[in-house]
């Protein structure tokens, strides 16, 4: 079996040359789909020893995992509906998911941290209710609890957010969860798998699935850049591939049972800063039953729900209903209104529940995990991203289990370190130093302990006037992290489009410039 050469941290990711391996390449695994779990189950598969080959016919974490609503958590909505409907699954999924979070916590401290999170409520009971639920919320953490749960005064409400309509309100009760950077979390899964040995490609789709003796062997590709044709012969495949699970699935077998329903997630990010001291707000039912977050992210506040139902969409998008629905539902809590002015950019994205074809509403499907095994290819779907380190690890066992000539150890990736927290934090805390205070704590939120390297690519010149982002960014993200088109730099690897549209299309040229020099480059 094929394994690439490990790629160390100061070496280019050469697209190329994993192009040219995977045109006849053997390899114990091949892992469709390039988001959380396509990632976690490479890196997992990986810590094990075996050879492994990622392919994504989008960007890597273009869908899903890229537009969530940016928590590690463990599920405080879960944890009311498995009291309220004495469903153990859901309790299992939320003590699993609370140990999980400390994990991603550690993984890679520059793209995740600890964050604070009120519920406001209207009435007495509410105040117990609420403190009660959270405070078994803790409990289940045990030794992983971040900090504890308590009542808050409406004083300390209007410290947290002084825009909150403080008249209907008793208090509020607050716990902690954790934030991250999604999409670069993933990114950074992918570049550490490259540095083990992976052979991994974007802008790859599948074809068709080879199949001996009834059952799948490997995927037919095609690199949609070059347009080359590639043979990958594996001895087992995964499918990670979230909400084209089915399309995927049935490609080996016509007749398989559809299993998938998503729901999509719509989120703002207002430029006006609601949450001043960095705690953020959880409205845990509007009035037709879904949570509202309103979030401080990055500089902006972010306010968004989930479990509209939706449709298979390579770009989902906001419609003008989906604004004007978060707009309403939160001004119904703020005494200095939000408007459509206040807006500086928007995003959905889908999210993939394992469900019964005859349920007609997504708010009670499942989010946990599920893996099958139809003719050889083994299913990873549903789940969330709290928990891809832990699903990862059931579905390699699966692997492992159902296969068992791989020659394959034991997951070994509790204590995975990720790059940004695994390299010279010395060398990148002296780089950061003499540069404007905005852009180096940006550079190390992004980057962390290759701050320094991310600088030897080039000038620190600012992109745009007033915003951090710099013109290094473009060649490491080009060169060191897989990015192929402009909207690759702006949404995965700068954050710049989920942030602040007006910037993104003053960026967007020169992220184009340099992609056009890279490619004469390497010609």
């Amino acid at each position: 079996m094929s394994q690439a050469a490990a790629v160390k941290s100061s070496q280019c990711w050469e697209r190329q040359s994993h192009v040219d391996a995977l045109k006849s390449t053997d390899v114990d695994l091949l892992v469709i789909g390039g988001g959380a779990s396509g990632a976690g189950v490479a890196l997992d598969a990986l810590s094990r020893g075996l050879t492994v080959a990622l392919v994504d016919r989008q960007d890597f974490m273009a869908g899903t995992s890229s537009r969530s609503t940016k928590l590690i958590h463990g599920g405080v909505r879960y944890l009311e509906q498995a009291f309220k409907s004495f469903d153990y699954g859901k309790y299992q999924l939320v003590k699993e998911a609370l140990h999980e979070r400390k994990r991603m916590l550690k993984m890679a401290p520059h793209l995740a941290w600890p964050l604070t999170l009120i519920t406001p409520v209207k009435n007495p009971i509410g105040l117990l209710y609420y403190r009660f639920g959270l405070g078994l919320y803790d409990i289940l953490a045990g030794s992983e609890r971040l900090g504890k749960s308590r009542i808050e005064s409406k004083d300390e409400l209007s410290r947290a957010c002084p825009s909150l309509d403080l008249k209907p309100l008793k208090g509020g009760v607050s716990y902690m969860d954790g934030q991250f950077d999604d999409a670069r979390f993933g990114i950074a899964m992918v570049r550490s798998a490259v540095e083990q040995g992976a052979h991994v490609l974007n802008y790859t789709k599948v074809d068709e699935l080879i199949l001996s003796d009834d059952r799948v062997s490997g995927a037919r590709c095609t690199d949609e850049l070059s347009g080359e044709v590639l043979n990958i012969n594996a001895r087992v495949v995964v499918n990670c591939t979230g909400p084209w699970t089915d399309k995927i699935r049935t490609m080996a077998d016509p007749a398989a049972k559809p299993m998938m329903t998503v729901s999509s997630g719509i989120h703002i990010s207002f430029n006006k800063n609601l949450l001043p001291d960095g705690r953020g707000i959880l409205v845990p039912e509007t009035d037709d039953g879904r949570v509202l977050f309103i979030l401080p992210w990055l500089g902006k506040t972010l306010v968004g729900t989930t479990d509209d139902p939706a449709n298979l969409s390579d770009t989902p998008t906001a419609t003008d209903d989906d604004i004007d629905y978060i707009i309403k539902h939160v001004n119904e809590w703020l005494a200095e209104p939000l408007s459509r002015d206040d807006i500086s950019a928007t995003f959905s994205g889908l999210r993939p529940l394992v469900s019964n074809p005859s349920e007609s509403s997504t708010g009670g499907l499942s989010r946990d995990h599920v893996i099958i095994n139809e003719k050889g290819m083994v299913t990873l779907t549903g789940g969330k991203w709290t928990t891809w380190r832990n699903m990862a690890e059931d579905c390699v066992n699966e692997v492992v289990k159902s296969n068992p000539e791989l020659k394959a150890g034991a997951c070994n990736t509790y204590e995975i370190r990720l790059p940004g927290a695994n390299g010279d934090k010395a060398a990148a805390e002296a780089a950061l130093k003499g540069l404007p205070e905005d852009v180096a704590t940006y550079l190390w939120q992004a980057y962390g302990d290759r701050a320094h390297l991310v600088l030897k690519q080039g000038s620190s010149d600012r992109l745009v006037d007033n915003q951090p982002y710099i013109k290094a960014e473009l060649d490491w993200a080009i060169k060191f992290e897989g990015a192929c088109k402009v909207d690759d730099v702006v949404y995965r690897r700068l954050r710049v489009g989920m942030l602040d549209e007006a910037a993104t299309q003053s960026i967007r040229a020169q992220v184009a410039s340099v992609l056009e020099a890279d490619a004469s480059e390497t010609a």
